[in-house]
């Protein structure tokens, strides 16, 4: 492959920039070999031109295909370099926030300087035990690959972390340890991983601080080593720690401070047990103030300093011995915080004996003040001859102090190391262990010390030991794969670790200076000039002496050597330390033993040491002490031994921004890590070899599309490869086929995508070409074809318009010519007869005038005085009868307002409530009116009678005179009175038609009236055949012959009443039909009267209508009365006579009702008898009686009503009478009038009287019932009333149901807080029945409309759903269509594709379910029908043998006439010596394929009928050993088979039927609903088991979850490959280049792929087992709830955790695969488990996958589909999806916060995985059985022969 075709245009490359390090850019001409400079196209669309070296042709880096940008794996990647690597760490950083990337062996950890929620228990379980490769990157991934090599390999694991300051090294390690203690558990009780985990507290406690660039800076390195027993677990740990930064103590920069531990005291200060140490804010102290903040933000110094001291308590330190730590550290801030003072000769200082900071020093640790202030400020110096103490200068002095503080502070470091050591220390054996190495990366500082080189030193040896073993891997795999190899140069950094530690290096010229008496720094480094400068990694700066350079792996570094010597030295004067060793306190004194003087990583007694009370004499420190570097490098050479005898594993922490800013990313700060780290070398070394490994068949399924028709019919994928590869790339050095894989050389696999590439975009423009020429063709046809139509239909429209036109025009030349001439004759003519006619009036009017005008002089007079006097009196007269019929109609329509009001109020309960308050003064009202009103109208009778007289003599009187006055007058005023009689007839006709008008709407009125009565009669009807009804009932489920006889009498009580009643009604119609006729024949009558002498009415008529408030009874009583006197008066007296029938009529109704009343006593007292004798005395009575009290007041005030009716009625009929035979004689018999309105008139009086009657009658019952009421309620209001007693409505006898009894009865109570029983209130209790009568109907239409409106509201509901499904697809359809169309004809092409590939795949899915699931409905059912048929078979052998035997026993035993079987009572009987053996035979030993064939539970059956037999015989020791033998040897043979899922599960099953067995025959009736008889019978007769029921209960729950522990299990291994993995779908996921991860040595040979018919398959045989095992059936839905929810977990945490699954492709098969386990669940009837409830959250995984993920719309979907994924899951998907081809589209940032931002309101758990683990409570809900004991059959290959049928 040429330059050329590398660099053509378009090409992708990079290009160094100074503030991005390397920038993007796109070539917009090709590059020809010779060209001096690229033409480039940057991302912000300036051009560029980028010159080319031609000597040494060094082109710019080609940037990587976009498919394979965001990879897990760096080496992944085609092109390897810087660039690549830099911009693919930044998109996984920036744009998914994934902080782990690897990059071979190396994972590389970017801080996020964030809370990331992937550090959770969930997550260690999701990477527990899976290979390293198939999950996302991680440190736990790190951290299982080496706990799997270690059980594996059975070799030491090491995990190296290093990094810069602050860029989460501790973090790392910290998280590391945490899955080793939380996977592997610890092998004893001491609980040592809890002590592991709590050693970093203290650690971060006294060796971390705040830097610059750290919070949290380990300022020392340390190696912990995890140590593991045979079966790895941990039992023990130790902690080698190196190159304490002690500097610190006593100095800190700007910004910085100390270690944590200061600050964490100096905040507890106020605690009591520290009020000694005297302490105060951290300001206030010389050692923690020099950085200026003495706070961290968000960081708690006495919360921390809490979790130290418990972590303190946690390794075993004891109270003392903290309190003691704590003194020294506090001993260190006084000793800074000491003052010295210089005397004035400058060489001489001291120290104030009253300083309090010293005094608190030595009090502290327990020395001389004396000596201590001395020694502070002189020093000893010791010759051969004598010994001299010399004064100190103050800046001698104030260096000893820090040099004193320092190594305090280290001695105290070294012990907490050491007792951490000691408690982490075990005495068992160790196996073998993991390092965890947490070290400082490479350093480079503006100005670089003695700590730096040393750190610096470090990481070449690291660096150094990561070189040979990337080499040496990359060794293996290649002979792994039997490919050629050869050496692969790399960089060896050897040479500069010879600078620094060989003979005469670095170091060795350190120490030896330090020797040197008067040795400086500046010597030393003049020493290192001259003896390295020649070295090619020293160099000499230009403008300083005093600094040298080293250059480095990573970079040159200068070191300035000022102090070098001094902290190599790290001198401290044995004076001071002489004094602390004489301390009073053994702690303080045990930090300086001698033994201390030794190298820190060794380990010494777990005791503290006990100093002897006199000391020998030591030489002096200085000569044995060794020198800082020679500790440090013996400790590096023993670490890196260590490490070279272990397998290594690397984390490479990078730190993103100095700034601390979450998800920053510097690009400058991120390539010097890089470098410095290593991973660039890494990179390096791939790329020199065959970075790019496929394996065949990745390879083929990726690149078939580049392999030509005739190759695709060789069945060896191998051979396909060879001849692609061959024929694609030419140079046969750019790839090597192996064993297993193909190795490419880097920039390869980039080739084959864009060759891959071409051939799409190529197949794509075809299509796109054809499908637009065809698009173009229909739209030019259609075109065409409307084109063709416009033109026909224009045409036609212009030729019709045209016609049309012309006819019109031809029409309105003839309609002019015809309208002219007809206007022109119509004028003439018009003219001619105007002028006869004007003629004609115009004579006529001139005689008219004169005749008119002579005429009406004459008789202007006369009309005026007759018209004025005329219209005077009309118009009185008009305005008089309108006042009249105004008040008539007004007061009429008030009154059948008031009437209609009255009627709907008087119907319902509470108007007769209301009725009842005031009733007896409306009736005493009523009966003073009545009186009023008789006097009224007996005054009113006489005066008539008066007046009638004098207006007889009157009348005679005007007679005479207007016979006077006829006599003279002349003839001329007939003709006046005759005109004037005219216009009086006249004016009568038109009162007449006035008549005629009322009396029409008076009867439309009646009519209307009658219609509403008819109406309600009839309904009244129904109501009366509903009791009827009822009634019946009552009397058919009456028993009792005196409740018969009382029903009877009852129903005669109630139809006389009825009768009464309809009696009452029709009078009261009859009478209100006459009383409107009468007040029409009034008016008439009036009127009449009013013609010939002008009569006005008496001014009483409308008062008496309106004068009372029940006109029913006063204004009849009135008007019919008047009527009658006038209607005598104008008959006569022969007519007077009649009014005797009316006194015999009265009579013999007063006779009747004194029967009546007398009959209604008797039944009274009749009653009474039969309460009093028969009825008990709980018993109300019923409807007819009545308390005596009450019966005696209502007989008392009906006498006397009736006595004083009678003598009213007698007196008014006599004074009537004689009323009428007066005024008859005085009047002549041609009065007006006739016989018939006569009898009409006492017809009204009569009904009146009647009427009245029956008012006083409802009158004195209502009276009545007030009075009982009133005694009933003074008598016994205190007493309950018993709900169950019949009340006393007259229909009480009426059936209803308890529950409206009591409802009613509730209601009746209510109301009888003011009257007793408001049934009386409503004549006969009609009213009461109807209330119920109409609930009850109300409930049942009520229910009815429920029920229909649910039903409606269920297919409203199901019609919108199936709409909007509809509307969703419509809509979706449109959108599409329109998305297409503002597509690109090339994108409408492919879109449309996709689109029709997308339906015929799920076409075909749908017809392969459909196939699939008829498949199985056929085998199921033949294999149904299989086994119906063998237990047939069975069934009719077993017959067979068993009438065989009967028959052989029947010869055999023809004596014995008796046979055991028939008698067989369920119970087997055995002795107490055979229990082992039957627990032994049915339990312990017994396999579950013994009992083939046999009654599923058998062993349970058999186990209860011997507990049955033992509860007969009352053995309760029995009893109870048998059921503890049998859960004891249930529990052994688990325990021994707790791998085997078919015991598990025959013994759930037995033990649940066991548990139902001793439910079902427990004697208990809430388990014995479905007994049979025989079953009863089988019931325990002595013993209650319930205790043991609750063991059993519990064991039944420990089998389950061993279960369903087998069963996960089984399936776990098998779900991530058959969910995930494997391609159900076959050619529908493509492969993507893999990296090194892929061949990670963690990974078993072979293929363990699985499919999604491997867990169909096992699911089946669990079923199977399942079911023939006669399991329940509601805990099989159990099992298999559970068994989905774990697939649901494992697959939906893995996909969390897998980027390269998180695709469309993916999307696609798991819907998928779910449809088919959904399948599954409905062939096996298990769908109502909630098995499919469980599999929500992956199912909408899936679809997530497959949304669109471009617009707010599409996220506005997803918010709404995605309900049951939390928003960090769905955000983690969106994140982790992967474009599998370039067609396709990541993600953008963008849309991801637009669903964060829309999910921000959510409740959603901080947890990222699903607890695979969690486990749904068990129900065991009681199952009886329908076999009974004595039909159980016990087979022989149980061997329970000494079992005894009883």
């Amino acid at each position: 492959m040429s330059v050329s075709e590398l660099y053509s245009q378009y090409t992708r490359v990079w290009i160094p920039d100074p503030d991005e390090v390397w920038r993007s850019a796109e070539l917009t001409k090709d590059y020809k070999e010779g060209d001096k400079s690229l033409q480039l196209r940057l991302e912000d669309e300036t051009v560029q031109e980028y010159p080319v070296n031609v000597q040494n042709n060094q082109l710019p880096f080609l940037r990587n295909p976009d498919i394979l940008v965001g990879e897990n794996d760096l080496t992944a990647l085609s092109y390897l370099h810087e660039p690549a690597v830099l911009h693919n760490l930044k998109v996984r950083f920036l744009e998914s926030n994934h902080i782990y990337t690897y990059c071979g062996i190396v994972l590389v950890a970017i801080n996020p300087y964030d809370q990331l929620p992937i550090y959770g228990q969930d997550v260690i379980y999701a990477y527990s035990g899976q290979n390293m490769g198939d999950m996302d990157p991680h440190i736990f991934a790190v951290a299982e690959e080496a706990y799997k090599q270690m059980a594996r390999d059975e070799k030491n694991q090491s995990i190296i972390v290093s990094g810069e300051s602050g860029a989460g090294k501790t973090v790392s390690a910290k998280y590391a340890m945490r899955y080793f203690t939380t996977v592997s558990g610890s092998a004893s009780d001491t609980n040592i991983e809890e002590k592991v985990l709590a050693s970093s507290p203290i650690m971060e406690a006294i060796g971390n601080a705040k830097t610059t660039r750290n919070d949290n800076s380990s300022r020392f390195g340390k190696y912990i080593q995890i140590g593991f027993d045979k079966r790895y677990r941990i039992i023990g740990a130790n902690m080698r720690t190196y190159l304490l930064e002690k500097s610190r103590v006593v100095f800190q920069a700007d910004d910085e401070r100390n270690y944590h531990i200061f600050y964490q005291l100096c905040a507890a200060a106020s605690l009591p047990e520290f009020k000694e140490l005297a302490l105060t804010c951290a300001e206030d102290f010389f050692y923690t103030s020099q950085g200026g903040n003495t706070v961290i933000e968000g960081v708690d110094d006495a919360e921390d300093f809490e979790k130290t001291r418990q972590a303190f308590t946690l390794i075993g330190v004891r109270e003392s011995h903290q309190i003691s730590i704590f003194k020294i550290i506090a001993s260190i801030l006084h000793l800074g915080n000491v003052e010295i003072e210089a005397e004035r000769d400058g060489e001489s200082c001291r120290v104030s004996p009253e300083d309090e900071h010293l005094s608190n020093f030595c009090r502290l640790l327990g020395v001389e003040h004396s000596q201590m202030e001395h020694w502070l400020c002189h020093r000893k110096l010791v010759t051969t001859s004598e010994t001299y103490v010399k004064t100190m200068s103050l800046q001698q002095v104030v260096n000893a102090r820090d040099a004193l503080a320092k190594h305090i502070y280290a001695q105290l470091f070294h012990w907490i190391v050491e007792h951490v050591n000691k408690a982490l220390h075990t005495s068992l054996k160790q196996h073998s262990f993991i390092g965890v190495l947490d070290i400082y990366g490479f350093e480079t500082f503006e100005v670089n010390s003695f700590e730096q080189f040393c750190i610096n030193y470090a990481n070449e040896k690291l660096q150094q030991q990561f070189n040979s073993h990337v080499f040496k891997l990359e060794q293996e795999e290649y002979m792994k794969e039997q490919i050629p190899w050869t050496l692969i140069d790399f960089y060896d950094n050897q040479p500069c670790i010879d600078l620094i530690e060989a003979k005469l290096g670095i170091l060795d010229l350190l120490d030896e200076e330090c020797k040197v008496p008067r040795g400086t720094d500046q010597n030393w480094t003049q020493k290192l000039y001259d003896r390295h400068s020649g070295s090619q990694h020293f160099q000499k700066p230009r403008m300083s002496n005093k600094a040298f350079i080293v250059i480095h792996f990573a970079d040159k570094v200068e070191y300035l050597s000022d102090g070098f010597l001094e902290k190599n030295r790290d001198t401290v004067y044995e004076e001071q330390i002489n004094i602390l060793k004489a301390s009073k306190f053994p702690l303080v004194a045990d930090l300086f033993h001698d033994g201390k003087d030794s190298a820190p990583a060794t380990t010494a007694s777990s005791k503290i040491n006990i100093r002897p009370s006199r000391r020998p004499m030591k030489a002096s420190n200085k000569e044995h002490k060794k020198t800082v570097g020679y500790q440090f490098r013996s400790s590096l050479h023993l670490l890196m031994e260590t490490l070279n005898a272990t397998t290594p594993h690397y984390v490479r922490c990078i730190k993103p921004n100095d700034e601390k800013l979450p998800f920053r990313f510097n690009s400058k700060r991120a390539v010097q890590q890089l470098r410095a780290c290593g991973v660039l070398e890494t990179i390096r070394i791939s790329a020199a070899g065959y970075p790019s490994r496929w394996s065949y068949h990745d390879f083929f399924n990726r690149y078939r599309v580049l392999v030509k028709k005739k190759d695709l019919a060789n069945a060896d994928k191998k051979a396909i490869c060879r001849s692609v590869l061959e024929s694609l790339i030419k140079d046969p050095d750019k790839f090597q086929f192996g064993r297993t894989k193909i190795f490419f050389r880097a920039g390869q696999v980039a080739y084959l995508e864009k060759l891959r590439a071409d051939k799409f975009r190529a197949a794509t423009i075809m299509i796109q070409k054809t499908v637009r020429g065809w698009l173009q063709k229909q739209k030019y046809r259609r075109l065409k074809g409307a084109a063709l139509t416009l033109q026909r239909h224009c045409r036609g429209h212009l030729a019709r318009k045209l016609a049309k036109h012309l006819r019109r025009t031809r029409a309105a030349v003839v309609l002019q010519k015809q309208y002219r001439m007809q206007r022109a004759r119509r004028a003439y003519q018009r003219v001619r007869r105007a002028a006869v006619v004007i003629q004609a009036f115009a004579r006529g009017m001139f005689v008219r005038r004169i005749y008119h005008q002579v005429l009406r002089e004459h008789k202007a007079t006369v009309i005026q005085k007759h018209v004025r006097g005329r219209m005077a009196r009309r118009r009185f007269q008009r305005l008089r009868g309108a006042a009249i019929v105004i008040q008539c109609g007004f007061r009429r329509l008030k009154a059948k307002q008031a009437l209609k009001a009255l009627r709907i109020e008087a119907r319902s309960a509470e108007h007769l409530k209301r009725l009842n308050v005031g009733m007896e003064n409306k009736i005493v009202q009523l009966q003073r009116k009545i009186d009023d009103q008789n006097k009224e109208v007996k005054t009113l009778s006489e005066q008539l009678s008066a007046i009638t007289s004098a207006h007889a003599m009157e009348v005679e009187k005007l007679k005479k005179e207007v016979a006077c006055y006829q006599q003279s007058q002349d003839e001329d005023r007939g003709p006046q009175l005759q005109e004037e009689v005219e216009s009086l007839r006249t004016e009568l006709q038109r009162a007449h038609s006035e008549r005629k008008v009322l009396e029409d709407t008076h009867t439309r009125e009646k009519d209307e009236l009658k219609k509403r009565v008819a109406d309600l009669e009839q309904e009244n009807a129904l109501l009366k055949d509903e009791k009827e009804q009822l009634n019946n009932q009552i009397l058919c489920q009456s028993k009792d012959e005196f409740a018969q006889n009382s029903v009877k009498e009852n129903l005669m009580m109630k139809k006389e009443l009825e009768e009464e009643r309809s009696r009452y009604q029709n009078l009261v119609k009859e009478y209100s039909r006459l009383e409107q006729r009468y007040d029409n024949l009034r008016d008439e009558m009036t009127i009449l009267k009013q013609t010939p002498g002008h009569r006005r009415n008496p001014s009483n008529q409308s008062s008496l209508e309106s004068d009372s408030n029940y006109p029913s009874i006063s204004t009849s009583e009135v008007g019919d009365t008047e009527d009658t006197l006038q209607q005598v008066e104008e008959i006569g007296l022969e007519k007077a006579a009649m009014d005797m029938t009316v006194f015999l009529k009265l009579q013999k109704r007063v006779r009747e009702l004194e029967q009546e009343r007398k009959k209604l006593q008797v039944q009274l007292e009749k009653k009474e008898q039969q309460d009093g004798k028969g009825v008990p005395a709980e018993q109300p009575s019923n409807d007819s009686d009545l308390d005596p009290d009450a019966d005696l007041a209502y007989n008392s005030l009906k006498r006397q009503e009736l006595e004083s009716e009678n003598k009213k009625l007698k007196n008014e009929l006599n004074e009537l009478r004689k009323a009428v035979a007066d005024q008859a004689s005085e009047h002549s018999p041609a009065a007006a009038g006739t016989p018939d309105s006569y009898s009409l008139l006492l017809n009204q009086l009569r009904l009146a009287n009647e009427e009245l009657e029956v008012r006083k009658e409802e009158v004195l019952i209502l009276r009545t019932q007030i009075v009982s009421a009133d005694q009933r309620r003074l008598a016994g209001k205190g007493s309950e009333p018993n709900i169950n007693a019949r009340t006393s409505w007259p229909n009480s006898e009426k059936h209803v149901d308890q529950e409206d009894a009591i409802e009613a009865y509730h209601g009746v109570c209510q109301t009888n807080s003011k009257t007793e029983d408001w049934g009386y209130l409503n004549e006969d209790g009609e009213l009461g029945l109807a209330y119920q009568g109409l609930k009850q109907v109300a409930r049942l239409l009520e229910a009815q409309l429920q029920a229909q409106s649910r039903e409606h509201e269920e297919e409203v509901d199901n019609l919108k759903a199936q709409l909007e499904a509809l509307k969703e697809e419509m809509d979706r359809q449109q959108q599409t269509f329109c998305q297409t169309l503002l597509l690109s004809p090339e994108a409408q092409v492919e879109f449309g594709i996709q689109q029709e590939m997308s339906q015929l795949t799920n076409e075909n899915l749908d017809l392969k379910e459909l196939v699939e699931k008829l498949e199985k409905n056929e085998r199921k059912l033949k294999k149904q029908l299989k086994i119906y048929m063998k237990k047939v078979q069975d069934l009719e052998a077993a017959q067979a043998l068993a009438q065989s035997e009967r028959k052989r026993h029947e010869l055999n035993r023809q004596v014995t006439v008796q046979r055991k079987e028939k008698d067989f009572q369920g119970m087997l009987e055995y002795h107490k010596e055979d229990e082992a053996l039957l627990i032994r035979n049915l339990v312990t030993e017994l396999k579950p394929q013994t009992l083939a064939g046999a009654v599923p539970c058998l062993p349970a059956y058999i186990l209860y009928m011997c507990i049955r037999h033992a509860d007969y015989v009352n053995d309760d020791l029995k009893v109870h050993a048998l059921l503890t033998s049998t859960i004891n040897g249930i529990k052994k043979v688990l325990k021994k088979h707790n791998e085997d899922f078919e015991m598990t599960s025959f013994w759930l099953s037995n033990t649940c039927r066991l548990l139902h067995c001793l439910k079902q025959y427990s004697g208990d009736e809430g388990f014995m609903t479905q007994n049979t008889a025989k079953q009863n019978e089988h019931c325990l007769k002595n013993f209650d088991l319930t205790e043991y029921r609750q063991v059993l209960s519990d064991l039944s729950i420990q089998i389950y979850q061993q279960l369903i522990k087998i069963a996960e299990g089984l399936l776990q291994p098998m779900i991530v490959s058959a969910m995930l993995e494997n391609e159900s779908i076959q050619g529908l996921s493509g492969v993507k280049p893999t990296g090194y991860r892929k061949r990670t040595s963690s990974m078993p040979e072979g293929d363990n792929s699985y499919c999604l018919e491997a867990i169909i398959r096992q699911m089946n045989s669990f079923h199977t087992v399942m079911c023939d095992q006669g399991l329940d059936p509601e805990i099989i839905l159990q099992v298999f709830r559970q068994l989905f929810y774990m697939i649901n977990a494992v697959t939906l945490n893995n996909l969390l955790l897998r980027k390269d699954v998180c695709s469309w492709s993916t999307g696609m098969q798991l819907r998928y695969n779910i449809s088919q386990l959904e399948e599954w669940l409905r062939g096996r009837n298990l769908h109502q488990s909630g098995a499919v409830e469980t599999m929500e959250p992956l199912i909408q995984a899936a679809q997530l996958l497959q949304l669109k993920k471009k617009s707010p719309e599409d996220a506005e979907a997803i918010c709404s589909l995605c309900t049951a994924l939390s928003t960090q899951q769905i955000v983690k998907i969106l994140n982790l999806y992967t474009p599998l081809n370039e067609f396709e589209e990541r993600v953008t940032v963008a849309f991801i916060r637009t669903i964060q931002a829309q999910l921000q309101d959510r409740n959603d758990p901080q947890q990222l995985l699903l607890d695979f683990k969690h486990m749904f409570p068990v129900l065991f809900p009681f199952n009886p059985s329908s076999l009974t004991m004595d039909s159980i059959h016990i087979p022989a290959c149980l061997n329970l022969e000494f079992l005894n049928e009883v």
